[in-house]
């Protein structure tokens, strides 16, 4: 409910990077310490967190790597388009080792990591340039396990995304409808014009369907089903499709108004075509989807 009326109300509070990707990545490490440490600042809401790296997964070479000093592990490497990346308090980062990936804890400092804010197409969800220069980590997990957690770690990522996706649809939808209802030509509403109510009730449509998918991977994600990776594929795809409709029809049902940067419009627009790519393109997502559930990809 959270993420969806944050994304309603396209919210700038890092609430995806810190409660569901950091958060979720220590919980899925198991690492106990790890936990104890920093779970309870970010329940209190006195930690902010994000995560580096993951989208290196599909890699073998993640552009970060930690070697052990004699004080401890040390960050060497960079990671782009962090969420939050300028103004976490923690990094959890995914980097090489010579045993294989690991996941480390970084609270960056100034003089071991420069973070770089990026100019990004929604400016409403922050995002940096991480650059290591010798910052102290501590490990998080098991080496062994570093590739499970930032698999779930994102399935995680993507369920919650998708429940941002159907709020920004709802609001999409709404205001339209609140429009097209004050809106006249001709001596009439605009909104009872047989052509604009098919329109969005083909939206209306979509949303349903979207927050059908959307509620079934946050209740996959919530118990850490085995269905997580299929759910939150699914609803990566049926999600994002069902947002982007959402808001061209959003701007075009607005007329001219809805084509100017007073109108909130175009920010919804953005935060749409950005949520589209963050995990994965809807073309990936189906191609994994169709892997998972043993259909043959052409």
């Amino acid at each position: 409910m959270a993420l969806e009326e944050s994304g309603r109300a396209l919210s700038c509070a890092p609430l995806l990077p810190t409660v569901v990707l950091a958060a979720h990545a220590l919980l899925y490490s198991g690492d106990r310490t790890a936990c104890e440490r920093y779970l309870p600042r970010i329940a209190d809401g006195v930690l902010t967190a994000t995560v580096a790296g993951f989208d290196a997964a599909e890699s073998d070479a993640p552009e970060i790597t930690a070697e052990q000093g004699g004080s401890g592990w040390v960050l060497r490497g960079r990671a782009d388009f962090v969420l939050d990346g300028a103004g976490a308090d923690l990094i959890l980062v995914r980097a090489r080792t010579p045993a294989g990936p690991q996941l480390f804890g970084c609270e960056p400092m100034p003089d071991t990591t420069r973070r770089t804010p990026r100019r990004v197409l929604d400016e409403t969800r922050r995002q940096a340039l991480v650059e290591f220069r010798g910052a102290p980590a501590v490990a998080v997990g098991a080496a062994g396990g570093t590739e499970d957690t930032v698999s779930a770690t994102l399935d995680a990522g993507r369920a919650a995304l998708a429940a941002e996706q159907v709020g920004g649809s709802g609001h999409a939808l709404d205001a339209t409808v609140e429009f097209v209802g004050q809106r006249h030509q001709f001596g009439r509403p605009i909104g009872s014009f047989q052509a604009v109510k098919h329109r969005l009730a083909d939206v209306l449509v979509a949303l349903e369907a979207a927050r059908s998918a959307s509620s079934y991977a946050t209740a996959c994600a919530a118990v850490a089903s085995p269905q997580l990776p299929v759910a939150a594929c699914a609803a990566a795809v049926v999600c994002s499709e069902t947002f982007r409709l959402a808001t061209a029809e959003y701007v075009q049902l607005h007329g001219g108004i809805g084509f100017t940067w007073e109108h909130p419009a175009h920010l919804y627009v953005r935060r749409a075509r950005s949520t589209e790519v963050l995990f994965g393109t809807t073309d990936r997502h189906r191609a994994r989807l169709a892997e998972l559930i043993h259909l043959p990809v052409s």
